[in-house]
């Protein structure tokens, strides 16, 4: 699968960092960033994320004294947040994977070694021979501080949980974060770190972008799997852990499929979401292809439902104590 959209350039602005602070990230922008970086430790390129940083504030990427000869970033924005993703990169290819990671390539390598594990481009990072250093993504000349990119991050992740934000007779960013506070039981005096947790929680929940993802709403880990069509073949996947109130990323592509079918497992549940398709599955993490003759090659099958993605290139299914959910309405 294709797993990264077109990159984008941004400034990098780049200063001396506290002593302590090694590599420091530092997100001017208005979204969520997720950054992963990378370092040159003959003969191997070294690459590990992500790490998270909110608007408006700074994350140490790499704690040790930067004693490499060249390092490397690369950032992408939260699936929470509508639309097309964004990235921040440059030209030089290493590999990475969706999930937290931490990989050794040789450089004379051609290609990721694992099947998981795909290359972007990352940014060379003048580090002037420092031990510790500090750099700032940058989305605007609007955004010209901290402080306003921490303002324009609240708006956009209030904008994309679903409370329009703005003109013309919009809630203004006071009434709206707390109406969500309220939603949330948020209390007045939570954190920004407990604040954009919650944002982004939330907007998971409600935004769709391009690719299917598996929403949470139960009280309880679940597990899931999906089966489709990939061409002429069917094919099912599985499983993707789904902690309570968060959500995973299952697909990253847009989709093209007008049915995409889900199975969802719970302890003490093992039917949570099922339907009448079956595929093929194991107690293990899998992808089968084919869907029939399942018990001829060892494997179980298992029913799974129908969620109807006809016309859409992103859809998120929302999981609740009783199964399936319908999506998460819009407030205003």
């Amino acid at each position: 699968m294709t797993r990264c959209a077109a990159f984008l350039l941004a400034a990098l602005a780049l200063s001396t960092a506290p002593a302590n602070a090694a590599l420091r990230l530092c997100n001017q922008t208005s979204y969520v960033l997720y950054a992963a970086t990378a370092l040159k430790s003959l003969p191997n390129i070294v690459t590990q994320g992500w790490t998270r940083i909110a608007p408006g504030a700074c994350a140490q990427a790499i704690a040790d004294a930067l004693t490499a000869p060249a390092y490397y970033v690369y950032a992408r924005t939260s699936q929470a947040h509508a639309g097309a993703s964004r990235n921040w990169g440059g030209s030089s290819l290493f590999c990475v994977k969706d999930g937290n990671f931490s990989l050794r390539t040789p450089i004379a390598t051609s290609g990721c070694q694992t099947d998981d594990a795909f290359p972007v481009p990352f940014a060379q990072i003048n580090t002037r021979a420092m031990k510790n250093w500090t750099m700032t993504f940058t989305e605007s000349a609007q955004l010209g501080g901290m402080d306003a990119a921490r303002n324009a991050g609240i708006d956009r992740l209030l904008s994309d949980a679903g409370f329009k934000v703005g003109r013309n007779g919009a809630m203004d960013r006071d009434a709206a974060l707390k109406k969500f506070r309220a939603r949330m039981k948020l209390p007045a005096n939570a954190s920004d770190a407990d604040l954009f947790d919650a944002l982004e929680t939330e907007a998971l929940k409600v935004a769709a972008p391009a690719g299917y993802s598996i929403c949470n709403e139960s009280n309880a880990e679940l597990w899931a799997a999906l089966g489709l069509k990939s061409g002429k073949a069917w094919v099912s996947q599985g499983w993707w852990h789904v902690a309570p109130g968060a959500c995973a990323k299952a697909l990253t592509d847009p989709l093209s499929a007008d049915k995409i079918y889900l199975h969802a497992e719970k302890h003490g549940n093992n039917h949570l979401v099922a339907g009448a398709m079956n595929f093929c599955i194991t107690n293990i993490t899998f992808e089968v292809q084919g869907k029939d003759g399942c018990a001829k090659r060892g494997l179980a099958n298992a029913g799974f439902a129908a969620t109807n993605t006809k016309g859409m290139t992103g859809f998120a299914a929302h999981i609740s104590n009783d199964g399936l959910a319908p999506a998460t309405p819009a407030l205003h």
